[in-house]
């Protein structure tokens, strides 16, 4: 899922937006059906917000699952009905298809009582908005509104349509946020009443719908503003409970922030961060937010970063977006396992690895998928590790590298920024810009250095695991790995560079490692 586009005001005028693609393929489908079928909600808002749709919402007479298996079968995707209380089935656009491939999926309610009785159940004024499928062009002037909608996206703003909008879906309770932080809007003050009122509703809501809500409301620019909102509304204390304990747990003097407020700020430290690179400007949240150039000069970049962090991990969310819930919950172990010694030295030893059991707990009961939870898993335990790997003020060894890509793997690059995030929250607006430029020369020579010369799959093969039992007369087994990861980890710190000298290199070994008590026993 690409990051959010900036939305464009919809106050520029009447003229025609051309349908995308897709719906002309849908006009031609419907037109000889009986079922007075309707463009409804979110693509009539994002078309008249300048922005690219990337679903469509259709409400048509009759039988939805009939339509949608036909739809499906026409386009070559699949049907799969969406919602066991309403009549709502959903078409899953295959990348295949040739009709327009930015389309993911289009949506299928069922009318009862005519597209008005229709729009007046919808949650949000902005999205009870209706035009003819038939119609040709889009018009401002065709659209039906009945509740103010498009007054409300003139004046950029959230409202609920009724006072139960909330209580009839409270995944609506997350949708609200989540489109405030899409769209750049604010949430109507008797809406967000409404919310913090049924807050607690949403504790009934599917965990996949919850966690598809929190990542997309994170893949939004500032999104740190958007986690203090769900705060402030009671939501967050529902979602992600674990983090109450962080609130008011004060950390040693290198730390500007209470562990929650550290949390919420390497979240905005993230998207400041990579502002520079999706081109959309980061609002920055505390009494002394930070200023200056130098914070986004000075971070490390490299070829394919854009694409690198726009890879969908899991669910439709984007390797970012992961980046960015990862900081929110680095830290959640800390609470439980500060301690503070008699001379009032405080530790949170281990708070890395119980933050990783943590974390995996969170992302179970969300349903994400594996590949997500073992990202931000890896992320958490290995956070600390960058600034570890060697003395201060030195840079790490070939060997250190080499270990740090091979055990962080998929999340090597992702921690970096991670650590990065961190380093700023931690000392908040009293970072001086030496401090963030030696952090940044340090993250920039692990990623470059490491990347091109230390990662395992960047080291040229010069022995195999065949050579070596071959040359100790060895069975194959665990030795024979744990060998050749001593002469990979030699090879990355520039001890050997060939066959020869990695033979050598085994042989040296070997005896130490295979006689009783050796390393290798």
């Amino acid at each position: 899922m690409n990051e959010p586009t900036s939305p464009s005001s919809p106050k520029a005028g009447t003229a025609p937006i051309p349908w995308p693609p897709l719906v002309n393929f849908l006009r031609e489908f419907f037109e000889s059906k009986m079922q007075n079928p309707y463009l409804v909600g979110g693509i009539i808002r994002d078309c008249l917000l300048g922005i690219k749709p990337q679903d469509v919402d259709i409400a048509i007479e009759g039988d939805i699952a009939a339509v949608g298996l036909e739809l499906a079968n026409a386009l070559g995707g699949q049907y799969v009905q969406m919602h066991q209380d309403w009549d709502i089935g959903r078409v899953i656009v295959p990348a295949t298809a040739v009709i327009d491939n930015d389309i993911a999926y289009v949506d299928i309610s069922g009318m009862v009582g005519g597209i008005e009785a229709d729009l007046r159940r919808r949650d949000f004024s902005v999205d009870a908005l209706a035009i003819p499928l038939a119609a040709e062009t889009f018009h401002r002037d065709a659209i039906t509104d009945l509740v103010g909608g498009l007054a409300d996206l003139d004046a950029e703003v959230i409202r609920a349509n009724a006072d139960d909008t909330f209580r009839d879906d409270p995944a609506r309770l997350l949708r609200a946020p989540r489109l405030a932080a899409q769209l750049g809007f604010t949430i109507e003050a008797d809406t967000e009443a409404k919310i913090r009122r049924d807050a607690a509703l949403v504790t009934g809501v599917a965990p996949e719908r919850v966690r598809d809500e929190l990542m997309r409301l994170l893949s939004a620019p500032s999104a740190a503003e958007s986690v203090r909102w769900l705060d402030g509304a009671g939501l967050l204390s529902q979602v992600l409970p674990e983090l109450d304990e962080a609130r008011g747990i004060t950390q040693p003097k290198e730390h500007h922030w209470d562990v929650f407020n550290h949390l919420v700020e390497a979240v905005g430290h993230v998207d400041m961060i990579f502002s520079f690179l999706f081109g959309h400007q980061s609002t920055r949240l505390g009494p002394q937010p930070l200023q200056g150039d130098f914070l986004t000069a000075a971070v490390p970049t490299f070829e394919g970063m854009q694409g690198y962090f726009q890879e969908d991990i899991g669910d439709g969310h984007t390797r970012l977006t992961f980046l960015k819930l990862t900081a929110l919950l680095h830290d959640v172990a800390k609470p439980a396992t500060k301690t503070i010694e008699a001379s009032g030295k405080m530790r949170f030893l281990g708070h890395h690895t119980v933050g990783e059991e943590m974390a995996g707990e969170i992302l179970g009961r969300l349903r994400f998928s594996r590949r997500g939870t073992r990202l931000v898993s890896q992320m958490i335990r290995n956070h600390l590790r960058p600034t570890q790997m060697a003395a201060k003020g030195e840079m790490p060894s070939g060997r250190a590298l080499y270990r740090y890509y091979r055990d962080v793997s998929e999340g090597a690059v992702d921690t970096l920024y991670l650590n990065m995030a961190d380093f700023l929250a931690a000392r908040g607006p009293t970072i001086t810009e030496q401090d963030w430029r030696d952090h940044c020369e340090l993250m920039e020579y692990i990623l470059i250095k490491g990347r091109q010369q230390s990662a395992p799959e960047t080291l040229p093969k010069i022995i195999t695991g065949h050579d070596i039992m071959v040359a100790l007369s060895l069975p194959s087994g665990p030795e024979v790995g744990r060998l050749l990861g001593l002469v990979l980890e030699a090879q990355a710190n520039g001890e050997v560079n060939s066959t020869d000298e990695a033979l050598g290199l085994i042989r040296s070994l070997a005896d130490s490692m295979l006689e009783p008590g050796g390393c290798g026993a």
